[in-house]
């Protein structure tokens, strides 16, 4: 019998540690460089085995990691450092939570609207965000950091937290959580041990159905596989055809691996497969009221995400690696005008790799006085992207024949056909590496915290844009032909941008142990930042205009000036105080905000008869608000919850080149955001299967001022929608009926321009449903 002398115990920490790295990059360039998916699977298989074939040598233990969680890892205690919404696995059944929007909904001063599609999952928090390409808040799900915005909004059945740091998050998250973080987390597969199903239906053709599989086949080994659907026929109807056209289905599947070897290391491979496919867009034109275009609309998405976590702790030494994959391939084709009328479409095809790699370490010394934590993250992401659109008719008349015949009416042109495609593709890749620290002092009441990050982007963008087509010029005396002109557009180029930010972060706190309450007091400073990128909306109109110039009409776009934007970053002043009861019965907390902003990234859309939307860097703006959440449970199994935000975000200095906007708000930002609920629970058979309690619940959410333009002539006034429920549940599931928006309240929640014609999407109306969950234990 032979024997292998075990590595030393930190050798074998950074042997592990640099292969996983290792094998993960050089999987993931290889999947980029177009190997097959199954070997690029071998090769996150292996990682996982190196990782945990070192620790499978010890001795046996009863001791098990808790799950692994990268917020908790990364910050001690949350109420230290950040305004935070912690939301377990009851309250979310209880709303219905199964994605970051529904999240959002409980959320103080997080604005997170329906927008017509799971491509458009905007988000606004604090004042800060913008409709198209960079996030201000982070989103991450099972430790996979959510690379692009595109792929925020999906289901996830079996959510037992969810959290959310409001405020910049970015010396420990870097890029895109200069207004926060939302972290996601999944049931643990050695928590519980069963099978769980769900069943919903509601109005509107609405369904869910979900089955998951929960396995403990060895005392350090456990997983669960599940998959989920959701179907929606819609409810807002075309008028030019009598369609529904927010129809929607969406399929997804999961699988999560747990492997605890020894009590001091644990390995979690979290995957996600989702397939969305949805009609669209209920965009209603202002000048009518009516929803009415004649082309078609739709939005489809595949997408994966995969992670593998590997935590090792040793004393007062944490070592955590995670590793992400994340691959979506979409497809936005438009009627871009919205109209009956056939002006143009378009269509928005992608696809998108990237591979992420962070590792932490966290200790403490000093009795626990002295905690610090430091890390290094990377990522390379790459996708291509063709976006064609297509000018038709009554496009070509409108948009280019009236505007030259106008000028030139003895010599009127005549296109030779009717429709043309402006055709666009590109290629970017893109890579960033990050360094930080955080180290936090803790004496007497006290806590002392100070960090900084060092971050570097640098993305580049491959842009290929073309037309071939002509027009007659025509004789208006004799009504021949004059002469013919062919239009052939060949333009490519490459533009580059790189960034580089420092992001501190100071704060101080001090906490009161009182003989009913605990009690603490935090006053923050950092800064935020979110990255710089292209607009490649903005090339079909780059290419219009050159277009139209050659024929002596159109402005001249600079590629350079309105395709690229710079990053925009924000330095955060936040007061905070909060205090939570001994005995669980009351917790407040409340906080206070000024946020200045500089570079705002702003969607803007240009004036005229271009088609696309502009992401430009508006000079300064500011945000100052206050934040209030309460749990109050004043009698025995009576529960009251509000989350209340204000916030007044406006512009500081900006100036379009038309018209100066300083003092007004800042377009697409609540200034009230609102949540309460009222629950009582009935107690009936604590030991019953299936009746052990029956509850009521009655709650709101309410949203507004919105204003929707920079102009602030176009906005939502402030609205609430009220929802109930009843809830029987037993030790094996529940059934719950609900309602949400009971009083049908009508109100908008997305603004649109084409072709100088306004368009708002008007929300759902009132919604009523059924959800039966069942869990059976093994």
């Amino acid at each position: 019998m032979s024997y292998t002398a075990p590595l030393p115990g930190a050798l074998r920490v950074l042997t592990t540690f640099s292969l996983q790295v290792v094998i993960a990059r050089v999987g993931g360039m290889l999947y980029l460089c177009g190997v097959k998916k199954a070997f690029f699977g071998f090769l996150m298989s292996l990682t996982v085995a190196l990782g945990c074939a070192q620790a499978a040598d010890s001795v046996p233990s009863s001791v098990l990691l808790d799950e692994v969680d990268v917020v908790a890892i990364k910050q001690s205690d949350r109420r230290l450092s950040a305004a935070s919404t912690v939301l377990d696995a009851k309250s979310l059944e209880r709303e219905q939570v199964v994605s970051a929007r529904g999240v959002s909904d409980m959320v103080p001063n997080l604005f997170m609207p329906e927008y017509g599609s799971r491509m458009t999952s905007s988000i606004y928090v604090r004042g800060l965000g913008a409709r198209i390409d960079q996030p201000a808040l982070g989103l991450t799900i099972d430790n996979v950091p959510v690379m692009c915005k595109d792929n925020y909004d999906f289901d996830i059945p079996d959510i037992v937290r969810a959290e959310v740091l409001r405020g910049p998050q970015s010396t420990l998250y870097g890029r895109n959580t200069m207004g926060g973080l939302m972290n996601i987390t999944t049931m643990s597969p050695f928590n519980f041990q069963g099978v769980r199903l769900l069943a919903e239906g509601a109005n509107h053709g609405s369904y869910r159905l979900g089955a998951s599989y929960y396995g403990k086949p060895a005392e350090r080994f456990a997983f669960m596989a599940g998959i989920y659907h959701h179907g929606d026929d819609g409810s807002f109807r075309n008028a030019y055809n009598g369609r529904l056209i927010d129809w929607e289905r969406f399929t997804s599947g999961r699988l999560k691996l747990e492997w605890r070897p020894r009590h001091d290391w644990t390995l979690t491979n979290a995957a996600m497969l989702s397939f969305s496919r949805q009609g669209g867009y209920p965009y209603r034109y202002l000048a009518t009221g009516q929803i009415s275009y004649n082309d078609t609309c739709f939005y489809r998405r595949n997408s994966l995400l995969d992670a593998l976590t590997i935590v090792h702790r040793r004393n007062s030494l944490t070592l955590t690696a995670v590793t992400s994959y994340q691959y979506i391939d979409d497809n936005m084709t438009l009627d871009q005008d919205f109209t009956p009328e056939p002006y143009f479409t378009l269509t928005q095809a992608r696809k998108e790799h990237a591979v992420t790699q962070e590792i932490i370490a966290k200790g403490s010394a000093a009795a626990h006085s002295y905690r610090w934590l430091a890390g290094a993250f990377g990522f390379y992401r790459r996708y291509t992207m063709d976006a064609p659109v297509t000018f038709k008719d009554t496009g070509i008349s409108q948009l280019i024949e009236s505007h030259v015949n106008e000028l030139n009416p003895y010599y009127p042109i005549a296109w030779d056909t009717r429709s043309f495609v402006l055709g666009s593709r590109f290629t970017s890749p893109g890579w960033g590496a990050a360094l930080y620290h955080e180290s936090n002092y803790a004496t007497g009441g006290w806590t002392f915290t100070g960090g900084l990050r060092l971050d570097y982007e640098h993305i580049r963008l491959n842009y290929h844009s073309f037309t071939s087509t002509g027009y007659n010029v025509m004789d208006a005396a004799t009504g021949g032909v004059y002469r013919h002109d062919a239009i052939n557009i060949d333009r490519s180029g490459t533009l580059n941008k790189h960034f580089v930010q420092l992001l501190p972060k100071l704060s101080v706190s001090y906490r009161h142990t009182g003989q009913r309450a605990l009690h603490n007091v935090r006053l923050t400073w950092s800064k935020g930042y979110k990255a710089g990128g292209f607009n490649t909306q903005m090339f079909s109109d780059v290419l219009q205009q050159h277009l139209m110039g050659m024929m002596g009409i159109g402005a001249s776009y600079d590629v350079d000036r309105v395709v690229g934007y710079d990053p925009e970053v924000a330095w955060n002043y936040e007061l905070g105080y909060n205090v939570a009861s001994r005995n669980g019965r009351y917790s407040l907390d409340v906080a206070a905000f000024y946020i200045d902003c500089r570079d705002r990234q702003l969607t803007t859309f240009p004036n005229g008869t271009t088609t696309g939307r502009v992401m430009t860097n508006a000079g300064k703006t500011r945000s100052l608000g206050i934040e209030a959440q309460l749990h109050l449970e004043p009698v025995e199994r009576l529960s009251l919850d509000v989350a209340y935000g204000w916030c007044r975000a406006t512009f500081v200095d900006y100036d379009n080149g038309i018209a100066r906007f300083d003092g007004n708000r800042i377009p697409y930002c609540p200034e009230h955001t609102l949540y309460a609920a009222a629950r009582y629970a009935f107690a009936l058979n604590a030991n019953d299967n299936w009746c052990r309690s029956l509850a009521i619940e009655a709650s709101t959410r309410a949203a507004g001022r919105v204003y929707w333009n920079e102009q602030n002539t176009v906005s939502q006034p402030f609205y609430a929608t009220l929802g109930a429920q009843i809830t029987l549940e037993g030790r094996r599931g529940s059934l719950q009926l609900w309602a949400r928006n009971l009083t049908d309240t009508r109100y908008s929640t997305f603004y649109f321009v084409s072709i100088s014609h306004e368009f708002l999407q008007q929300a759902r109306g009132r919604e009523l449903g059924a959800t039966l969950r069942l869990n059976f234990e093994l």
